[in-house]
């Protein structure tokens, strides 16, 4: 019996059917690579579809996404998502209330809390005091925008941020609570963001992954929540469109360089040989993952040298590396980080993600506030500035944010200058700036408590509705069908953000 003939007898329906709808996208991953490296002659028509709007300098040659023409002209290019993992508290950074200095030790009100659900690590508390920010606030900016004193550098960007109050979902826990804000769904399994987007927009830069993901150190060294690849996974989607984690210390991807005895040219006929067994194990068993296989092997040759050099710091100025604050020459810091996401951004890298933990102070939340800003507040500022100042602000889409936010109550011991707080999904408060995004201005508001909103609610899923549109993607027409289903980012939810779109 031939391998076909037995995989055929082997596969339901179902497994069948998937592949049959995955196999023309993997035909249009293989042909740009043989059209661009020479593996072998295939149709060329596959790779013919680009955009219909040009989105700006190309790098090392561009190759087109699944969407045959974007829907509308964009009005940001490329994203870069700083996440800080863990839940910023809001009341302590953007959204002051200063009430709640007469409410100290008092408990929150029925009327206020209306039954809604709380996490386990606070339900069992017998009350639910008060704990108002010990952190002074003040208006920046022409805006006149509130920034706490924790943020001083960011504060000074007032002018080209959009602060968005109001933002809510349901998940009340970490992981579900990320892994919905990031793929759409609190359950695993769904392409990421930045998946969706390397599916759907395709690469600026064929000679580096159109989405990176870069991690940052903490200073407090404290035990965090892990942060799974499926973050930054491709779910469903083939697999070449995942994101590509770049560690901190050492080689930025491990077994990138040729080990000794191996230079570029045996590198090269080495992958032509394997993509040609690849390309026969595919044409018997007609599993699409095997062209992405092929796809991958091919950017990590590529990588080789492009990565090198995105990663060399030596020829930034002092001026450059001093916007970003003094932990700029420190690989795996926050700072440095930035630096490199705006490197990446000038070569065509689509979507920049960079993760920060450390932002879940159930307890000792003064002391542990106050050290994950200054490891974040500098290389913010730096980023900002330094794209505006390049001319990439405009057509960059920044977004700084978390997966929840933070209670007015305190879990645990209160006192006059010490509290901790619990998981809030109810509000909390992200900031955009640049991309098409309405610059100086904040958007929403919530009560007194800062526990329910008051004014204009912006869902997770609104969210990542405006960074589709910003890309000029209608989100309700970026599907892509698994398992019978056309399957979106924001699923069957979602609505642009209009009144902060500039």
């Amino acid at each position: 019996m031939t391998p076909w003939a037995e995989q055929a007898l082997n596969q339901t329906r179902r497994q069948f059917l998937g592949q049959a709808g995955r196999l023309g996208l993997g035909g249009i991953a293989l042909a740009s690579i043989v059209q661009h490296e020479g593996l072998g002659a295939l149709a060329s028509s596959a790779t013919s579809a680009g955009d219909a709007t040009p989105r700006g300098s190309v790098v090392g040659g561009a190759e087109p996404g699944a969407l045959p023409r974007l829907h509308f002209p964009p009005k940001a290019k490329r994203v870069i998502y700083l996440f800080m993992s863990g839940g910023p508290s809001q009341m302590d950074l953007f959204d002051p209330k200063p009430k709640m200095a007469e409410y100290f030790d008092k408990d929150l009100p029925d009327s206020v809390r209306m039954g809604q659900r709380i996490t386990t690590m606070t339900s069992g508390q017998k009350r639910f005091p008060i704990a108002p920010s010990i952190f002074k606030f003040a208006r920046h900016g022409q805006a006149g925008t509130w920034f706490s004193e924790l943020l001083p550098w960011t504060s000074k960007l007032a002018d080209d941020l959009c602060v968005i109050r109001s933002v809510h979902t349901e998940a009340i826990n970490h992981d579900p609570a990320i892994t919905y804000i990031l793929t759409g769904s609190q359950i695993p399994g769904r392409p990421s963001l930045g998946a969706w987007l390397s599916y759907g927009l395709g690469t600026s830069n064929r000679n580096l992954p159109e989405f990176v993901v870069l991690h940052s150190s903490w200073s407090s060294k404290a035990s965090t929540q892990a942060l799974y690849a499926r973050l930054w996974g491709a779910g469903f989607l083939p697999s070449q469109h995942q994101g590509v984690s770049l560690r901190s210390e050492g080689d930025p991807v491990l077994y990138l360089s040729n080990p000794d005895g191996v230079d570029v040219s045996t590198r090269r006929t080495m992958l032509d040989g394997l993509a040609a067994l690849n390309q026969q194990s595919h044409h018997h068993h007609g599993d699409a993952e095997t062209l992405a296989r092929i796809a991958q092997y091919e950017m990590a040759f590529r990588m080789q040298s492009s990565v090198p050099e995105f990663a060399d710091l030596s020829g930034e100025t002092e001026e450059t590396l001093a916007l970003y604050g003094p932990e700029s020459k420190i690989p795996g810091t926050f700072s440095y980080n930035c630096l490199l996401a705006r490197r990446l951004a000038e070569r065509g890298v689509n979507f920049i993600q960079i993760f920060m933990r450390d932002w879940d102070h159930h307890g000792g939340l003064p002391k542990g506030l106050a050290m994950s800003c200054k490891d974040i507040d500098h290389g913010c500022y730096g980023l900002v500035t330094d794209l505006k100042r390049r001319g990439l602000l405009e057509d960059t889409l920044v977004i700084w944010g978390g997966e929840f936010g933070r209670t007015i109550y305190c879990q645990g011991t209160l006192t006059k200058d010490n509290y901790g707080r619990d998981h809030h999904p109810r509000c909390f408060t992200i900031w955009m700036a640049g991309g098409g995004i309405k610059p100086g201005i904040t958007f929403g508001a919530t009560d007194d408590f800062c526990y329910n909103i008051t004014e204009n609610p912006v869902h997770i899923h609104d969210i990542n509705a405006t960074i589709l549109h910003q890309l000029g993607i209608d989100h309700t027409r970026l599907t892509y069908r698994f398992q019978g289903r056309d399957f979106r980012l924001t699923d069957v939810h979602g609505e642009v953000i209009k009144p902060i779109l500039a």
